[in-house]
């Protein structure tokens, strides 16, 4: 397969950055969309250039770390996958493929592709933690939680802190990733003790980061790899006004 690569080159924090135009053949629909940079890496040192500079860990859709913006959508075409797991089948042969880093004042680029997601470290440093002694490991049976709250507490714990749902929001809002986080403790017996100023200190760093406002189009949970639902930023708009009034 052929393609022609429009993607966004950006010496650092500080520089203007643009777009270049790079063409790769030779490419297997059974690659993945970060193999086929790799492809392309190895071509421009070859060439004695410089190559792009892209993130990836696991390359398993585990980590979060590999997230682009890939001809106008966060992860790519595909739904409910990381940028690690869209294969290059998902294209058409000759198509013209925009990579593109997040965008948002919360996360600055750092070079070409990568950007500095350190801001949702700081979000969960404010509050995404248990830090109240709750003894030993008890019987399992001890304290019950309902199936269904065990299982909404899991769907909101499998949040990756990607960062796509900023990508994609037009406020650059993170609301879905704090709610995840929120709610995922929330729900929880062990998390309840510190409910109240987790949400509130939660909520004010994501402010001073500088996220945007949720105003409910849904896009964040139409492009996350997770699938989080938005009804988790329900309940994180809940836990802000519980905390509010006690």
């Amino acid at each position: 397969m052929k393609f022609t690569l429009k993607i966004w080159r950006q010496a650092g924090p500080q520089d203007l950055g643009k777009l270049e135009t790079h063409s790769i053949d030779g490419i297997s629909p059974h690659m993945s969309f970060l193999e086929m940079l790799d492809v392309l890496n190895e071509r421009l040192i070859r060439e004695g250039k410089e190559p792009v500079a892209f993130e990836s860990d696991c390359r398993e859709g585990i980590c979060g770390a590999c997230g682009l913006f890939i001809n106008g959508r966060a992860h790519g075409p595909e739904e409910g996958i990381t940028t690690c797991q869209l294969h290059m089948r998902s294209f058409k042969d000759g198509d013209v493929i925009y990579i593109e880093p997040w965008r948002a004042k919360a996360f600055p680029v750092i070079k070409d592709l990568i950007v500095d997601r350190s801001a949702f470290d700081r979000i969960m440093r404010s509050g995404g933690y248990i830090s109240v002694n709750t003894g030993s490991a008890p019987e399992a049976n001890s304290t019950p939680v309902p199936k269904e709250v065990a299982e909404e507490a899991f769907d909101a714990a499998t949040c990756i802190g990607c960062g796509a749902c900023v990508a994609t929001c037009k406020n650059a809002s993170a609301m879905l990733f704090v709610a995840a986080k929120v709610s995922h403790l929330a729900l929880l017996p062990q998390g309840k003790v510190e409910r109240k100023q987790r949400v509130a200190r939660m909520l004010q760093t994501m402010d001073t980061e500088g996220f945007g406002a949720c105003t409910n189009t849904g896009a964040c949970e139409a492009e996350c790899p997770k699938k989080i639902s938005i009804s988790h930023i329900a309940r994180l708009n809940r836990e802000h006004i519980l905390s509010s009034l006690t």
